[in-house]
């Protein structure tokens, strides 16, 4: 569903034009809403709102008194924030969001199939180098079992 790497800049609002190629799907298929959230790699999580509400029901039935659990729901439901694509093709990216992320003006989208990720532009570059040469060390002791039969 989402694929690619956009290149954009967030106006002095912080406000993000989304994809010529994804506003109509966007708006055809979640009404243009989606909930924009923190991601432990210090990015941002793009979710159109549909999907979110399935994450987040599973993130309601962790274990409250496991610590992680809580961590996690701490992290990812109470930093997410519900945001609906405007006339224009925008997304307000709120301000405490931007922060966590570090994103001043130029960031870079990046699809991730049912989500976006949103990184700051120069951390994207530093972590793409990272994982363009991480991945020729993967090899099948690193993959979960689940990829053992996948081919690409």
């Amino acid at each position: 569903m989402f694929r690619g790497v956009f290149k954009l800049s967030l106006d002095a609002k912080g406000r993000m034009a989304v994809p010529t190629r994804y506003r109509s799907l966007l708006v055809d298929r979640y009404a243009g809403k989606v909930v924009i959230t923190v991601d432990p790699d210090h990015c941002l999580s793009i979710y159109p709102l549909k999907i979110w509400e399935e994450i987040e029901r599973k993130l309601d039935h962790l274990p409250t008194f496991n610590p992680s659990a809580r961590k996690l729901q701490r992290a990812l439901t109470g930093h997410a924030t519900e945001v609906e694509m405007d006339a224009n093709g925008r997304l307000m990216v709120p301000a405490p969001l931007r922060e966590f992320a570090a994103i001043d003006r130029k960031a870079v989208l990046m699809g991730q199939v049912r989500k976006f990720e949103l990184w700051d532009a120069e951390q994207y570059e530093e972590n793409r180098k990272g994982w363009l040469k991480d991945i020729k060390g993967i090899g099948e002791p690193d993959l979960p079992d689940e990829f053992a039969s996948l081919s690409l």
